[in-house]
């Protein structure tokens, strides 16, 4: 505990102090606008944060597609959400704008080498594998083998309904937390942790649902990550740990021992079941434990695929245990917060928008009639309980805008960085105006070392490219005149991270087209999923799981916002952001 104090009392606010009082050259990207720094630690990088959605499309309107952010201990970043600038990042100089080393060394720290955690020849290698992992044969083949999952989460929900029909205040967010954890468990290790189980608990469930939060509380200490990795060895790190007297970043390593500890067990369970595919002796207390779900899953979930096909590949392309260890949790943190995040607003829309609502649920009664009629599937029951084929529920127009919509206004993340490998010149679709000159430029300089913020929430604000209305919540933008919906070049099943010529038809006849000036997201012209070569792997599968889950819920039941009033007499509301 002594050193402990030393270091915290003594060497910290030395390398503090150092890094405050060095001598300061010219600010390289003083010709770029932006507003003034308010704090002599945090900038104005918290306000981006703190103040979401107002205070980040103010500061677009006001200085445009590229912006000067005053970040930690002094740093300049560049916040951008210009077309152009976004093509050149994340597609066409990807290998200049790469992954912050911040980002890199914590991903690793937590995840292992997984797909977030790695660069350069590493993460192409891992990417071409995962690639027909997450192809569309594989989903159309996986929705019906997880469309259980969907119905225990509608049960859990009709339980706890009165019977008579009445209505009763429900909150389902921690349902919705529970069901996508439980979704991508199955859907991606062939596991369950019965997260839909309100009387079981699990410690690796308990682990990834207190992650992000126990991750936010250290966002100061984020950018020390790096050093302590580049000069510590794991002895030391741990022991730094041990003394710490700060109890988030001891919780932090327990939430990772939990989640490295549940993740060998599950990999080389699944590892001793392809090696031995045969053999009915193995010990199942050693080999095969109770949430094991083989004999259900059939080979279909993520996880056995990736096996499989990493085993059968070349040697030379071939991913390393610690590479296929580190995809488990990556899987399941990047599947479950977000889907969490967009099905819990999706619900608060059709809560709130109950002819929304009524119109989904009138497309799917007739699209599951229709379904059953062409296949002469008898109704024993109720419409609600035929399950639509993967090509069937995908294409339900009405349902596909509402879902593209809710992501485009409401991305799960909002912004992303990168930082400049080398010295290049990042070229404008809008000009800006210089902050010396007060002249229109086309380009900025961006030096070798700058860390670049992508802006997702504002690129899909973007009134320039999707209208006057861009950011008001209106899925008929994604409907043709008939319903029908509007086909993009985006609608591809391959994440090649190409930049296009334009939707089809006509410049500026599609959603995120305007003249030809588009974003580069590999979904729907949006920037949610992002683009090029780290484009969510898994946008095919979320979109999948978000239209499933929500499909199966509204067909039995109808959401409404609450009617009760808090302790304060005041009408219980959920604002967002």
């Amino acid at each position: 505990m002594a050193v402990a104090v030393i270091l915290l009392s003594v060497v910290f606010p030395f390398l503090l102090w150092k890094l405050i009082s060095r001598p300061r050259s010219p600010s390289p990207l003083k010709s770029v606008a932006g507003p003034e720094k308010e704090h002599w630690f945090k900038g104005n990088y918290h306000r981006i944060f703190q103040d979401g959605l107002k205070y980040n499309l103010q500061l677009v309107r006001k200085y445009g597609g590229v912006i000067k952010i005053h970040a930690l201990l002094g740093k300049e970043q560049l916040y951008v959400s210009d077309p152009l600038a976004l093509h050149y990042i994340v597609v066409k100089e990807q290998h200049i704008y790469t992954e912050t080393d911040m980002f890199i060394a914590g991903n690793k720290l937590i995840f292992g080498e997984g797909l977030i955690s790695t660069l350069g020849e590493q993460h192409r290698k891992q990417r071409k594998m995962l690639n027909p992992v997450f192809s569309l044969a594989n989903m159309r083949e996986l929705l019906p083998v997880i469309q259980p999952i969907a119905f225990k989460m509608r049960s859990v929900l009709l339980s706890q309904l009165p019977t008579d029909g009445n209505s009763q205040e429900v909150d389902v967010l921690p349902w919705m937390s529970r069901g996508t954890l439980e979704y991508i468990s199955q859907a991606g290790l062939g596991y369950t942790f019965n997260a839909l189980e309100p009387t079981r608990s699990h410690s690796f469930t308990e682990a990834i649902k207190s992650l992000a939060p126990a991750a936010l509380k250290l966002l100061l200490l984020r950018p020390f990550v790096p050093l302590a990795v580049r000069n510590l060895s794991v002895y030391w790190r741990n022991k730094l740990v041990d003394w710490s007297p700060v109890q988030p970043l001891r919780d932090l390593r327990r939430i990772v021992e939990i989640m490295d500890k549940s993740s060998r067990k599950i990999f080389f369970e699944k590892k001793a079941e392809l090696e031995n595919p045969t053999t009915e002796t193995i010990d199942n207390e050693a080999i095969k434990s109770e949430g094991n779900l083989g004999d259900r899953m059939k080979g279909k979930d993520i996880m056995t695929i990736l096996l499989k096909a990493n085993a059968s590949s070349d040697s030379t392309e071939r991913l390393t245990e610690a590479e296929l260890l580190g995809q488990m949790n990556t899987v399941i943190f990047a599947g479950f917060e977000t889907s969490t995040i967009a099905i819990s607003r999706l619900l608060y829309i059709l809560a709130s928008e109950r002819t929304v609502q009524a119109r989904i649920r009138n497309e799917l009664r007739r699209a599951k009639l229709d379904y059953a009629a062409s296949r002469d599937i008898p109704l024993d029951g109720s419409w609600n309980d035929i399950e639509l084929p993967y090509d069937v529920l995908m294409s339900l127009p009405y349902l596909d805008a509402v879902v593209r919509e809710t992501l485009r206004v409401y991305p799960p993340t909002s912004l992303l960085s990168r930082t400049a490998r080398e010295t290049t010149t990042l070229p404008l679709q809008y000009p800006i105006l210089s902050a010396t000159t007060g002249e229109k430029v086309n380009s900025v300089v961006v030096p070798e070392g700058t860390t670049v913020i992508i802006s997702i929430l504002a690129a899909n604000h973007n009134k320039t490219v999707w209208g006057e209305d861009a950011s008001e919540w209106r899925p008929e933008r994604w409907l043709s005149d008939s319903g029908e919906r509007v086909r993009l070049n985006q609608d591809r099943e391959q994440l090649d991270g190409t930049f296009g010529d334009g939707a089809e038809g006509s410049a500026g006849a599609t959603p995120g087209n305007r003249g030809g000036v588009k974003y580069p997201g590999v979904y729907a012209s949006m920037m949610t999923f992002l683009g090029g070569g780290r484009a969510c792997i898994g946008f095919k599968f979320a979109e999948m799981e978000i239209k499933q889950i929500i499909t199966t819920l509204i067909s039995s039941m109808h959401f409404s916002l609450p009617s009760l009033r808090d302790e304060m007499v005041i009408r219980k509301r959920y604002t967002g952001r």
